[in-house]
């Protein structure tokens, strides 16, 4: 009943032949001819399921292409922000930045906002006269359901002035000086008079280093015995370059003197001449290092320069003397001249700061120790006492300084200290 085998095949019935037959006409001798052999080896049922694979593999049937990829909807997963500098002063500006994150093809723009002062399209934030935290928002143009938020510190500008006076102690922890009235009653009426600075470290022991730091924003050396002259950024240059006028008033020196340690003067406590600036120009010298009997003259006929660096000696500053008689030069020396200087009344601008080096020896907290440092005049918070948890180490007093003298940028470490504006009433 069945068909005649072909030469050399063994037939298996009449629906194996047929499925042949249909192979051959269904593919064509192009696509199945190599395999014929083998497909007369298989049986029925594994031709179906070749001839599909087949077709397939020879570009049969358009059925057989995968459809494309649906696009991925574009979704904002998050929205950073960060601000530098984190704390300005007022007036000043900060450079906002936002990152969006997010899947898909999406819009990575944002728009800014601020809860104070003012912020342009391009993130930059500039802040208004008004001290506090600022709370800065990018928003997310893509989807505006996600933002994200960085705060900005505003502080109050230090009050310019014109009659900025430090003198500076030596050698006594916090605890020896702030409250001691049995040996420091005069400093102690002051601070009452004033604003104290309860968490003020000094940087290093002994003492270079922290007069440094004072005038550089860098310890540069600790050692004592060192007369190198330094040629780095520091306080006097910048206080040159604006034409401002500043003097060393020493004890136990002449005018212009750029020598080493001679009576009760020593130079580790005059930092400026070991400063190229000054010791490498004798006109400088001549112009800002002065005797202190000079501060009287000055004082006398209105003629205190922008900033005042007054050098006791050893015997007057607590160095190699006893408290009481430092506490006694101070008061008739400084304080009650300044008393009746114009600058230092209603309505002046006078600053006057008194400071300690570094503390005893056995207290090197902070690296220098725990020391007094504090503020009187009519710009000055009076009988303010700290209220902030903030660090003031030396570095802090030079930033301090320059912003009352109105300089910008504070060299080295001072850069980054905070600056002491909670001692000084809003401007």
């Amino acid at each position: 009943m069945g068909g005649r085998p072909r030469p050399g095949v063994r037939s298996t019935g009449q629906g194996n032949g047929l499925a042949r037959e249909a192979i051959s006409s269904s593919v064509g001798d192009l696509c199945l001819n190599p395999m014929k052999m083998q497909l007369r080896r298989w049986g029925h049922a594994v031709a179906a399921w070749v001839i599909l694979s087949v077709i397939a593999g020879c570009g049969g049937g358009g059925s057989a292409s995968a459809p494309p990829a649906s696009p991925v909807s574009p979704t904002i997963s998050n929205v950073s922000v960060a601000c530098t500098p984190a704390v300005v002063k007022a007036g000043e500006t900060a450079q906002c930045s936002a990152t969006v994150q997010g899947t898909g093809s999406y819009n990575s723009a944002v728009t800014w906002s601020a809860s104070g002062g003012t912020i342009n399209s391009s993130g930059l934030f500039t802040a208004s006269t008004t001290a506090g935290t600022i709370t800065v928002t990018a928003t997310s143009v893509e989807n505006t359901g996600h933002s994200g938020q960085a705060n900005v510190t505003v502080q109050a500008k230090i009050p310019l002035s014109k009659h900025v006076v430090m003198v500076m102690e030596e050698n006594q922890g916090y605890s020896t000086v702030a409250g001691n009235i049995s040996d420091w009653a005069n400093l102690n009426t002051l601070i009452g008079k004033g604003a104290l600075v309860t968490n003020y470290y000094a940087d290093t022991h002994p003492s270079l280093g922290n007069y440094f730091m004072l005038t550089t924003g860098a310890l540069i050396t600790d050692n004592d015995s060192s007369t190198t002259v330094w040629n780095v950024d520091n306080l006097a240059r910048r206080l040159l370059s604006a034409n401002l006028p500043f003097k060393v008033y020493a004890e136990g020196i002449t005018r212009g003197y750029l020598g080493g340690n001679t009576g009760q003067y020593v130079i580790r406590h005059n930092p400026f001449a070991m400063l190229s600036d000054v010791a490498d120009n004798p006109q400088v010298a001549n112009q800002t290092i002065w005797p202190f009997s000079q501060f009287a003259v000055d004082l006398a006929h209105s003629n205190l320069p922008a900033f005042s660096f007054i050098v006791p000696g050893i015997l007057d500053d607590a160095h190699s003397a006893s408290a009481l008689q430092a506490d006694h030069w101070l008061q008739t020396n400084v304080i009650d001249p300044l008393s009746n200087d114009p600058a230092f009344a209603a309505g002046g601008d006078g600053v006057l700061i008194v400071l300690f080096d570094e503390a005893g020896s056995n207290d090197a907290a902070h690296g220098g120790g725990h020391v007094v440092a504090m503020f009187w005049g009519p710009n000055v918070k009076a009988g303010y006492t700290q209220t902030s948890t903030t660090v003031y180490q030396h570095e802090s007093m030079l930033h301090t300084v320059m912003d009352a003298l109105g300089l910008q940028n504070p060299p080295g470490a001072a850069a980054a200290a905070p600056s002491m504006t909670e001692f000084f009433m809003p401007k």
